[in-house]
């Protein structure tokens, strides 16, 4: 089947020059607005470090009577020792699963006395432990939470379920096309490197985890000297420092053990077929992307959201789903983390029609490359991006998170603030200019998960 070839044209015949610097005068302006709107409902940030080397962030918010708590330590999956994967993920598991003063059916019942939430989960670059409470309860739950933290005992009976309760999921999804296809692309993409393997492990490596391992990692990456925590809700700074920089003050820190995670991605084209009797074809097209602290990722925010991350807005959604009917979702991303991520484009589509889906997704990265976008998906894209961004802090439990990540990516203690200007200083040029460096059409990792014999497309691989 030929490639096919569109172009988008943009009709400026209404729009003379002295209008255009007008239309941009209005944008500008519009942008400025939204931003002093946004400056207004920014939360106010207390920083500080303690004498252990912990960072702590307080945000007072008084208008419910709930305190919510969230320590992220440096210890995610991309910690994982090459024949132990999900250990970083067991550890944060299994965090809560007891500790010197409290056994795991005594921690349950006391946060469901209290009607307290605590959660230890563990991603590919960090580890969360949160917590969620009644203001009137807080001091008990701190109790709770401190002590899991900062000596858990990491009952073997409790590891050995949670490996069970994990590998049974693991062999659940291998039904679920989304997930499949997912992990095929992130296999395919990351040869070598902190991202090269499920943060959950796999079977064969989870069964390879002993106690001891768990506890190790533990007590490597554990420490006050690695670790942010942020709090917010009904409490005030006189408050933390009265009943929770104690608690911090009791735990040791350690020298962490750093090591070399450079990684080696894929760089040449493949094409991956899985093959499942599923009406709908799963398919991700992609290929490296970029770190979090790259100076773009604004630029490419603006660029990502017309090309695929605008949902019914964008122009694969556009292009694939309302003028063709092809698919009934399509979206597009960059994964930026601590290192350098994924960019790629996920869509559902027919089986008969996989093959011309994935030419109008390349399509329209090349389009995008080719061509300068118009002012008014730049307004729409910087509208959106910026009106929506309080949203990102509009609850407890969404504030310590967002918190806690400005802090681990180095994002600045202004970052709130100045969100609104690194978008709106973006440029059509910009747009155009990132297209053209981070799009890259030609090196394209397209997985797909379906019935092959209706597909059409034919495996390839090219170094």
């Amino acid at each position: 089947m030929a490639h096919r070839r569109h172009k988008r044209t943009v009709h400026h015949s209404w729009l003379s020059v002295p209008s255009f610097i007008v239309f941009c005068c209005l944008l500008s302006a519009a942008i400025m607005w939204q931003g002093n709107a946004i400056a207004q409902s920014v939360p106010v940030i207390q920083r500080e470090v303690l004498s252990g080397g912990l960072t702590l962030l307080v945000s007072e918010e008084h208008s419910l009577p709930f305190v919510t708590l969230q320590m992220l330590i440096d210890a995610g999956a991309q910690y994982d020792p090459q024949d132990r994967a999900g250990l970083a993920r067991l550890t944060a598991r299994t965090l809560m699963a007891g500790s010197k003063t409290h056994s795991a059916d005594r921690i349950n019942q006391e946060l469901d006395f209290m009607g307290a939430s605590l959660n230890g989960s563990a991603a590919a670059d960090f580890a969360t432990v949160t917590l969620k409470v009644l203001k009137k309860n807080l001091d008990q739950a701190l109790t709770v939470f401190f002590d899991a933290l900062a000596s858990p005992t990491f009952p073997e009976g409790e590891i050995v379920r949670e490996v069970e309760r994990t590998k049974a999921a693991i062999q659940s999804a291998e039904d679920d096309p989304g997930e499949v296809v997912g992990k095929a692309f992130q296999k395919a993409l990351f040869l070598k490197g902190p991202y090269d393997h499920p943060e959950e492990g796999t079977k064969e490596s989870l069964e390879k985890i002993t106690r001891s391992d768990v506890a190790g990692f533990y007590n490597a990456y554990y420490r006050p000297n690695n670790a942010i925590l942020a709090v917010t809700g009904d409490i005030s700074m006189g408050e933390v420092r009265a009943k929770i920089i104690p608690f911090l003050n009791t735990w040791p820190s350690r020298e962490i053990p750093r090591e070399s995670l450079a990684g080696e991605v894929a760089t040449g084209r493949q094409t991956i077929l899985i093959a499942k009797h599923i009406t709908q074809a799963n398919i991700i097209l992609g290929h490296e992307g970029v770190s979090r602290e790259n100076p773009d990722f604004y630029g490419l925010t603006v660029m990502n959201y017309i090309l695929g991350g605008g949902s019914l807005t964008s122009r694969l959604m556009e292009e694939i789903r309302v003028k063709r009917g092809l698919a009934y979702s399509v979206q597009s991303s960059f994964d930026a983390r601590k290192h350098p991520g994924a960019f790629l484009i996920m869509l559902q589509t027919k089986n008969q029609s996989a093959r011309e889906s994935i030419d109008l997704a390349m399509a329209e990265m090349r389009t995008m490359q080719e061509q300068i976008v118009s002012p008014q998906e730049l307004e729409g894209a910087k509208k959106y991006l910026v009106g929506s961004f309080p949203f990102r802090f509009s609850t407890q439990a969404r504030l310590v998170s967002v918190m806690t990540q400005i802090e681990y990516f180095k994002l600045g203690s202004d970052y709130l603030h100045r969100y609104p200007s690194f978008v709106g200083a973006v440029t059509r040029e910009d747009v155009n200019r990132l297209a053209r460096t981070y799009l890259h059409p030609d090196r394209l990792i397209v997985v797909i998960v379906a019935d092959q014999d209706q597909t059409g497309v034919s495996s390839q691989k090219n170094r």
